[in-house]
Parts: structure tokens; sequence; C-alpha cells
């Protein structure tokens, strides 16, 4: 019995690697009675006479799950977020984070097309830069071309299973194809007329860069509140996580408590405010999916 990772899933055939190469297994038998679907990514135990025929015997528990796409055990998401063309959305960069937050993965956020930036701009991005970076998330800087960008998000890879995600139009699918050259990722904008990727999903594979692996798949394509209470949105901002052991009463959602000292954070300028905004408006939207459902 031999202990891997799956690295891919297809036609009902899982491709667990180890040190000793990878293996073709089937799911055991008792699998679909059970509920157990092995997922990319999982750890798990497997009996396999040769190359081709194994089985799966057992799934580890897992760190995390995603549902888009569906993977197992992701340590790291590179959030790609474009500065200019299109330009840089702090709403959907926080939205992003609960997301990473809540499923236990942690972010690298990459402000790309820097060199695309006017004077102007520029500074406003720095300031969010400065922010993010505070708060201690790693914050990597990419240029327009593609070669120069991998160079720089490379080391960040080594070791760790990432999945790449973020603003749509940013050039996340021309990165995976400049890290991983066999991949061919449609990047054509027509794609999305023709409906591809939108009904077909593709399989995910888990691809080895730098002694990591990346999804070839970007992540998150849903970023809706299901799953994540009122209560705990606070804790999946790092900032005010910290501080709400300080407020009055347990519980605190921040908003309208006397004595919190997240609100007090902020009138002294800890707390950026485009953040605190950001983390009403979710609380005001997480409020009415639970009314409408």
């Amino acid at each position: 019995m031999g202990k891997g990772r799956i690295i891919k899933a297809l036609s009902g055939f899982y491709y667990v690697e180890n040190e000793d190469g990878t293996f073709q297994c089937r799911g055991r038998g008792n699998f679909r009675k059970r509920k157990i679907t092995p997922l990319v990514g999982d750890w798990v135990e497997f009996e396999a006479e040769n190359k081709t025929d194994g089985y799966v015997l057992h799934v580890d528990e897992r760190t995390n799950e995603l549902v888009r796409p569906p993977i197992a055990n992701v340590e790291q998401a590179v959030l790609v977020f474009s500065t200019e063309e299109p330009s840089f959305s702090s709403l959907l960069l926080d939205r992003f984070l609960v997301h990473v937050e809540a499923n236990n993965i942690e972010p690298i956020i990459c402000l790309s097309k820097i060199d695309l930036l006017e004077d102007e701009t520029e500074k406003a991005i720095q300031l969010y830069e400065k922010t993010y970076r505070e708060i201690g998330y790693e914050v990597v800087n990419t240029s327009i071309y593609v070669d120069e960008t991998i160079e720089t998000l490379r080391p960040y890879l080594s070791g760790k299973v990432s999945v790449f995600a973020g603003q749509s139009g940013v050039g996340k699918s021309s990165l995976l194809n400049a890290l991983m050259p066999d991949l061919n990722i449609e990047t054509n904008p027509i794609s999305k007329s023709l409906g591809r990727g939108k009904h077909t999903t593709r399989h995910v594979e888990l691809i080895k860069v730098e002694n990591g692996y990346v999804a070839d798949t970007p992540g998150f394509s849903s970023l809706d509140f299901n799953g994540i209470e009122v209560e705990e949105l606070g804790f999946l901002f790092p900032e005010m996580r910290e501080r709400s052991k300080g407020c009055k009463f347990r519980g605190c959602t921040h908003v309208n408590e006397p004595k919190c000292a997240v609100k007090a954070a902020l009138e002294l300028g800890e707390i950026a405010q485009h953040r605190y905004d950001h983390y009403v408006q979710f609380i005001d939207e997480i409020k009415s999916q639970k009314r409408r459902y």
C-alpha cells in the first residue's frame, strides 16, 4: 500500500503521484455508497500492481476544498489584479481575499501591468499596496511582459500547491500558459461567445512548477458568500480579527455596537476606510442572501 497525491482525475480514473511515479487508479467500490469523491489535490492511500492498475483505498482529511475548480488542499492563491486595462478594483480584491481566508489559503496579491500606470494612478496604487502589505499580505508587482512576470512569481510557487484567480481580463490564462507552455489554455476572448468554458468543464490537473504544483484552471469563479455567516466575516479580515478581542461585546459585528475596538481603530486610521466599507457591504449582502433563501 502506498501514499500519494491525486494530480489529475479523468473519466473515473485518478492519477496518483508519489516518489515512485504516477499510478492510474480507480476509486474503491464502496466510495459511491459512502458519498466519497476523491478530488485532485487529495492525499490518498492506494495499492497498485503496476502503473496502470491501482485502487484508491482511503482519502485523507482535507485542509480545504474548492468547488471551482474542484480541488482540495490548496495552499496558496495567486490573485492577479491589473492596475490598468482593466483598472484596479479593490472591492473585487477584498471579495477574493475573504474567500481565500475562508478556505484557509495563503493569498499572494499580484498587481499586473504596473508599467502602464500614469503618475496619478500610480500614487493611488502605491497607497493600496502599502495598505495590503501592512495587513500582512504579500504583494508582488509584475509587468505587461508575461515572461518577466513569470520570473517574478516563480519563487513564490516553490513547494506549494497554488491556484491562480482574480479579475477577468487580466491575463491569468496567459500567465498559466507561460508558466506551463504545454497547456495552451484558450486566451482568445471569442471563446466566451462560443460558450467554451461556460458549458464544458475542463478536467483539473496539478502541474509541477518549481517543485510545487499549479492548478491548470483559474479558481473561484463564484464569489457569493454562501456558507459565510455575518458573525464570522470579521475574522476573515485579518486587521479586524486582531482587534475584535478588544470589543466590549462578544460576537460584535463592528457596525452598530458601542465600544467596538474595530471602529475605534478605523477612527484612528489604523484600518483602511475602503476595507471597512467593503466589510459593511459584504455584511449587507450576506443578510440579503439569507432573506432570499
